[in-house]
């Protein structure tokens, strides 16, 4: 099977965007080779490269982008010069793999394919419910009464993470919890026709539905200031930040799963975890 012919295949598994031109496309790489092995990982960071090498698979479907760039172009664009880059295409093109970015096309699937894969493995499928109250939607998991802590260990451990961070009180017993997308300032429109935002949503998701928040990226001036004014109020309010990349990883093992069914496992494919880029410095630890 040729690498173009297993992009086709994942094409027809997602919806159809008719006229979609953004940024799930091929980023380097001849598509007409033989697919000798597929690679599933979060970005094709360098360890996810010679991993792909050591496997001696030519294809890595990744979900984040390439070339370090948001508009994640083929090739890179700018005025100066990018060793890394070079590095990374040098080492891309002597090994002759095609990276194909699968991104807008996860998210547009029904369930989402990047949360369903994070509950998927977290262990909370069957405890979530999808709530479209929230612009772009969000999950709902209800929980037995465990510490902030604990569940945040949970997690680290489930994930394989160095560490996160939280906002709230690590004590405080928590059992519902909201899984959102970026806590950025996007802005939208009411029924009336009167501005709202974004982040003021996910606080409401918090003054009636949640304890424990867990957003795809922070920002600090809105929930998390709120659930700070919480927490020295004395309310049971907490976030768990995990970091993007890290949130999201889990739901390119579940594309793992589900890619092998679509090439009927005649098609090695392998998921390859992008690892935690954070270390984690604590005063006073040696």
């Amino acid at each position: 099977m040729k690498i173009k012919e297993v992009v086709e295949k994942i094409l027809a598994y997602h919806p159809y965007l008719e006229g979609y031109k953004g940024c799930d496309d091929y980023k380097c790489g001849d598509p007409e080779q033989e697919c000798s092995g597929v690679v599933t990982a979060l970005a094709p960071n360098i360890s996810v490269i010679r991993k792909t090498i050591e496997l001696g698979a030519n294809l890595i479907v990744v979900h984040e982008p390439t070339n370090h760039t948001s508009d994640d172009e083929d090739g890179w664009k700018e005025d100066f010069a990018n060793s890394v880059y070079d590095e990374k295409r040098r080492l891309l093109d002597e090994h002759k793999i095609v990276v194909w970015r699968d991104h807008d096309h996860m998210h547009i699937h029904r369930p989402d394919a990047i949360f369903t894969g994070v509950l998927k493995y977290l262990g909370w499928l069957d405890k979530s419910v999808a709530d479209p109250s929230v612009l772009y939607g969000h999950y709902l998991v209800q929980i037995d009464p465990t510490t902030v802590k604990e569940l945040s260990e949970y997690i680290i451990d489930k994930i394989g993470l160095n560490g996160c961070r939280i906002v709230g009180d690590p004590d405080a017993v928590v059992s519902k919890i909201a899984f959102v997308g970026h806590l950025y300032p996007q802005q939208y429109k009411k029924p009336d026709g009167t501005k709202g935002e974004y982040s003021v949503k996910v606080i409401e998701v918090l003054e009636k539905k949640a304890d424990v928040l867990i957003p795809g990226e922070v920002i600090d001036w809105t929930v998390l200031t709120y659930v700070r004014d919480a927490m020295e109020l004395g309310k049971n309010k907490a976030v768990i930040n995990l970091g993007h990349f890290n949130w999201e990883e889990l739901g390119m093992k579940y594309m793992e799963e589900w890619l092998s069914e679509l090439l009927e496992n005649k098609t090695e494919v392998t998921y390859v975890p992008s690892g935690d880029m954070y270390r984690y410095i604590v005063k006073g630890e040696q």
